[in-house]
């Protein structure tokens, strides 16, 4: 499909990461982008990137663990094309046990933040006309390859990533017969202030760009799962398949992911 087809976008999570990146690449003239965020001045400096490039910009300063406010601003938003729900959070243990209220965010955000997005935008898209693509609409959200792998240093990161993949994949199956898609995307490390905490290797990090251009890629290819990289990816389903005792050895003699990002 073209991606020119795509004139009304809404991105969560758009004021700074793969988020500002999508919005940005999205950004064209006759496009019209609904973006989020929680950062005010962010959001806003990530609005003018994309009005530079000719887009009509419609930020709001929201957070995606309110139902109320999201049904609302995607209720009101107009013809959709694309909705990715990217709005995450990140933590680990810390080589501890993790914090419950860390959890808790963590779920909070990465999946009932992304179901605040896709379910209002599903219902949205069902009363549209299919568009220039023949479809009513399409929504992606924005997993992990962390999904693939039940590490033991980020616990509610892995399984909350992990909700929202299956979950998008699954529901593609029964959404595709009323003209909308559903796509999980599942990247590998991203350069952002989020990773530069990690303490230990990130193989084959992407700039956010560099992960925008792959995502918009493989959601034009019309993939259900947009992995990348194929490399990092192939590795996490081979860690992923791994016996529970052996992988949790194995990822054990890592730095676990810090408790708080």
């Amino acid at each position: 499909m073209r991606r020119e087809s795509w004139q009304g976008v809404l991105i969560t999570g758009a004021s700074s990461g793969l988020g500002r990146a999508l919005a940005e690449a999205c950004a064209a003239p006759g496009v019209t982008l609904h973006l989020s965020g929680r950062d005010e001045a962010r959001l806003a400096a990530a609005a003018a990137a994309c009005t530079a490039r000719g887009a009509t910009v419609r930020p709001a300063v929201l957070d995606v663990t309110d139902a109320a406010a999201m049904a609302g601003w995607i209720g009101t938003a107009g013809r959709l094309d694309l909705v990715i729900a990217n709005a995450g959070v990140s933590g680990g243990t810390g080589a501890a046990t993790e914090p419950p209220e860390q959890a808790a965010r963590i779920f909070a955000t990465n999946l009932g933040g992304v179901l605040n997005t896709a379910l209002p935008a599903l219902q949205a898209m069902a009363g549209q006309a299919p568009g220039a693509d023949g479809l009513r609409g399409r929504v992606a959200v924005v997993a992990s390859l962390a999904a693939f792998v039940a590490a033991p240093g980020a616990p509610a990161y892995c399984a909350s990533k992990a909700a929202v993949q299956r979950w998008a994949e699954a529901t593609d199956a029964s959404q595709r017969r009323h003209g909308i898609r559903l796509h999980a995307i599942c990247p590998g490390y991203i350069r952002t202030p989020m990773t530069a905490r990690n303490p230990f290797p990130m193989p084959w990090l992407m700039t956010p760009e560099q992960a925008a251009t792959r995502t918009l890629a493989g959601l034009a290819a019309g993939r259900v799962r947009v992995a990348y990289p194929r490399r990092l990816y192939a590795l996490s389903r081979i860690a992923g398949a791994l016996p529970p005792a052996w992988r949790n050895a194995l990822m054990g003699r890592l730095p676990a992911k810090p408790a708080e990002g």
